[in-house]
């Protein structure tokens, strides 16, 4: 099993959700996040005081998958979020050792 946490610009979360479901992957976890990579934040005019925002608003989507789901799961999250500008995100592949779904003590890949 494992996890994939992408980190994509929050207008492409739909777009992103809709690329994962008609790939047949459902659920995942969605969380507003800030942070920045190489596109460093900027700086605004606010009330004619210049200022640095150097955190940029992101959306964090994880998921668990069985293996063979995941280059499937990257191919839509790419394809999807991709906009070929800077700060379009990254993706991460981790391993997951063991699942437990709470409600009927299924574990591992049943649990998913």
């Amino acid at each position: 099993m494992k996890k994939v946490e992408a980190i994509i610009k929050p207008f492409k979360l739909d777009d992103v959700r809709e690329a994962l479901s008609a790939a047949g992957i459902t659920g995942m976890t969605a969380i507003e996040v800030k942070g920045f990579g190489r596109q460093k934040g900027h700086t605004e005019l606010y009330r004619g005081a210049e200022y640095v925002v150097d955190f940029l608003p992101k959306v964090k989507i994880e998921l668990v998958l069985t293996d063979n789901l995941v280059d499937t799961c990257i191919n839509a999250i790419t394809s999807a979020a991709r906009t070929g500008k800077i700060g379009d995100g990254k993706i991460f592949v981790s391993d997951v050792s063991h699942v437990v779904r709470i409600r009927t003590g299924e574990e591992n890949e049943a649990a998913i």
